[in-house]
């Protein structure tokens, strides 16, 4: 069993800079793929980001590309997501799971991602 806790979020003006972070106890975090959603209320939640186990491989929904980056630490076991220029799109819960490659990096398998983080919420003021 795997335990994700996400932090990080908060209320910033446009043009900032945020780090999460998704924080992993209980099994071998660098067992798992992670990745990154995030989700309006009364809109689809959306992949942002995704990085491999050993975080060699990650991979970006094109609109955020140039933007955020995702990256991990296996020793601290936690995944980190550093969003930069930040718009007021950007406003959302934004989540983490974890799981196998597949399912983290091929949207037709997100729904087989096996843990899930409660979410931090981010608020970008214009």
């Amino acid at each position: 069993q795997v335990q994700l806790v996400e932090s990080g979020g908060g209320l910033v003006q446009a043009g900032d800079s945020l780090r999460l972070s998704c924080a992993a106890s209980g099994r071998t975090f660098s067992s798992y793929a992670v990745a990154w959603f995030r989700q309006v209320p009364g809109k689809e939640r959306e992949f942002v980001a995704a990085i491999s186990r050993g975080g060699g491989t990650t991979y970006y929904a094109d609109s955020l590309k140039g933007r955020f980056t995702i990256a991990r630490d296996n020793a601290k076991n936690t995944v980190y997501l550093q969003m930069n220029s930040l718009k007021p799109e950007d406003t959302a819960v934004y989540y983490c799971a974890a799981g196998s490659f597949k399912s983290a990096f091929y949207s037709s398998s997100f729904s087989s991602l096996d843990y899930w983080g409660q979410g931090t919420r981010v608020t970008v003021s214009s």
